[in-house]
């Protein structure tokens, strides 16, 4: 039965390929169609804008004039949120889109104990980085520790892969079973990545907190950092638990101090190696002048025994060699541009070099005890710049570890990044090039408020510009948010995520291993190309035609008995489903003329119908361009 069935999955895969390259047209339509409006044809859209009848408690105080109701909630869901699920779009008609909308400016408040418990099969995910280390050390580490050689580790966890593989119990569902084995087949500091990755996806598609859990994913893209840097990868779940999501929605400037000591940004961006050249230098022979002192003590003699005197013996092994001179270590700037550059006031701020210099300056010192085996934040005063530094005008000079928390605070205080952040939100929530007027009012509530996230937040939402027809359907999905939508759309079980992520990677976003400090770009030119979009196609179909591994898609109920015998049923069910019935004149006649393909309708020539392929419209209908907007 299993070979019947791998067999039939081979066979399968090959016609949703024909399908997806027959599709091409399809795909074109979607570059054309994707492309950014002109400013021309906004104008036009917005010169006239209608007025629509609303039940005043489901919209409450929101401005909303141009958009129906189930326009509006759908906006909503796709904004702030990763889409609609089945029967969302009812749930919210009945409870009032405001009160919606101020439920997930409070996340505190609502119950997310089921994502909690579908999250506990993670063992990584509540482990400090101390702990990390120690279940899944880096292999060098590995090998010392275990005084093996590299052959014997590698051979070590093959067994360790073959062991867990030979534990999966077989469920008889095969995409469940296909996507456990490769689950199994992930061993050692990979296991760490690949639970986080697949724990943020989890919570995209599951989380009642939705809001909550795009913002994380925006504050983690604006605090960027790789996971794949050295130790780093040990690092990054403290990062996103410990330091990103409790902040999401608090103050900015208590964020960027808390993302500043945190290990994983201090590793990545090197300023845990920083330090003033002259004071380093005076630590180095201070060091060295107590090694001196303490040998003298001995002069003629032995050194004591390890444990008999205070202190480690400083002479390794008795045979009086001379202690390994460490490379000078001087002032690292990445920092200190980054912070200003990507996380407060913009390129555009007006600052020098000897800005960013003394910026740098300010958080000498801050540093970790050792990445590999105590990664833990403390201020090392030995190796702080002393004296005053002048960072865009305002002078720094606290001393200690008050220099850089008083210059950060001073940075997120600054109207430059009032400016910046309010941007960045306008682009991420609104349109990729967002009005002037809705920017202008957001940085002047971010002054007034005290960067206060939530309320920044609530001052978008609550503009015009944010419910207009120009921002509907504006901004195209990313990776991540095309992934997720699509899980929900569907309704589907996903028992193991790890090849949703991995479709994640494979349009262009690998959750937490994007290089440069500028995270992933939300921009529409970003992830449209004739490549992009036939990827996403076939990923739509392979998902809808239930050929993903990990997951279970049951389109009958969701689509109706009599879409299984009728194609053009079918396609309006999906359309109604996925897209809420609104879908442009080319994108429907594409569609329609699919409707013939034999692979649709499982016959040949004359043949009458016997069962349509509802997996191939339903992911015709998901790759079409009104879907991968939101």
């Amino acid at each position: 039965m299993v070979s019947q069935r791998s067999d039939r999955l081979r066979h399968s895969r090959p016609r949703i390929e024909s399908v997806a390259m027959g599709s091409l047209c399809l795909a074109a339509a979607m570059i054309f169609t994707l492309a950014p409006q002109s400013s021309a044809d906004k104008a036009k859209k917005s010169a006239t804008p209608t007025a629509i009848p609303f039940d005043k408690k489901f919209k409450g105080g929101l401005p909303v004039t141009e958009l129906t109701a189930d326009q509006a909630t759908l906006h909503a869901l796709n904004r702030l949120g990763y889409g609609p699920r089945p029967g969302d779009v009812d749930r919210i008609r009945q409870m009032g889109l405001e009160k919606w909308i101020d439920q997930q400016l409070h996340p505190e408040r609502i119950d997310d104990a089921a994502l909690d418990q579908r999250l506990d099969q993670y063992s990584t995910l509540n482990q400090s980085s101390t702990k990390l280390l120690d279940e899944f050390p880096p292999p060098g580490q590995a090998v010392k520790r275990e005084g093996v050689t590299k052959d014997d580790y590698k051979e070590k966890m093959e067994q360790k892969r073959q062991d867990a593989l030979a534990q999966m119990l077989p469920t008889g569902n095969e995409n469940f079973d296909r996507a456990n084995d490769q689950l199994a087949k992930i061993q050692g500091p990979n296991r760490i990545v690949a639970e986080l990755s697949m724990a943020k996806v989890d919570r995209a598609v599951y989380s009642q907190r939705q809001l909550e859990a795009v913002m994380e994913d925006f504050w983690f893209n604006h605090f960027n950092v790789f996971a794949n840097k050295g130790a780093d990868k040990w690092f990054v779940t403290a990062y996103v638990r410990d330091t990103i999501r409790p902040r999401t929605m608090g103050k900015f400037q208590d964020l960027l101090v808390a993302t500043a000591k945190s290990p994983a940004m201090l590793f990545y961006l090197d300023n845990w190696m920083s330090a003033d050249p002259a004071a380093f230098k005076r630590m180095q022979a201070e060091m060295q002048a107590r090694r001196q002192r303490y040998q003298g003590i001995f002069t003629g003699a032995q050194p004591p025994s390890p444990g008999t005197f205070p202190g480690k013996s400083p002479v390794p092994g008795g045979n009086g060699a001379p202690p390994k001179k460490k490379e000078d270590r001087g002032l690292n700037e990445n920092y200190g541009r980054e912070v200003m550059e990507l996380h407060t006031v913009g390129v555009d701020a007006g600052y020098t070099q000897q800005d960013v210099i003394a910026m740098a300056e300010t958080l000498t010192g801050w540093t970790v005890h050792e990445p590999r085996k105590d990664p833990e934040f403390f201020f090392d005063e030995r190796i702080h710049a002393q004296g005053k530094k002048v960072v865009m005008g305002h002078t720094f000079n606290y001393g200690g570890e008050k220099d850089g928390e008083e210059a950060l605070k001073f940075l997120a205080n600054h109207p430059n990044t009032a400016r910046f952040i309010s941007t960045e939100l306008a682009c991420h929530f609104v349109s990729d090039n967002p009005p002037e007027s809705l920017i202008n009012r957001m940085a002047k509530n971010y002054e007034s408020s005290g960067g206060d996230i939530r309320s920044l937040l609530k001052t978008m939402i609550y503009s015009p510009e944010f419910w207009s027809k120009d921002a509907y359907r504006a901004k195209v999905k990313t990776p991540l948010e095309l992934v997720a939508s699509t899980a929900r759309a569907l309704g589907a079980d996903v028992p193991v995520t790890l090849p949703l992520t991995q479709w994640v990677g494979r349009m262009g976003e690998p959750l937490f291993l994007c290089q440069p400090p500028t995270g992933y770009s939300d921009k529409s030119e970003t992830w449209v190309n004739t490549g992009a979009l036939l990827n996403r196609l076939n990923f739509a179909l392979t998902f809808a035609g239930d050929k993903m591994a990990g997951t279970s898609v049951d389109l009958k109920t969701l689509l109706g008995q009599p879409s299984s015998s009728d194609p053009t049923i079918a396609l309006e069910q999906s359309i109604q489903i996925f897209l809420a019935g609104e879908i442009a004149d080319p994108t429907r006649k594409t569609l329609e003329s699919r409707l013939s393909d034999p692979q649709i309708l499982q016959a040949r020539l004359d043949d009458p119908v016997k069962q349509v392929n509802e997996g191939l419209i339903a992911g015709l209908v998901l790759g079409a361009p009104e879907f991968q907007r939101r």
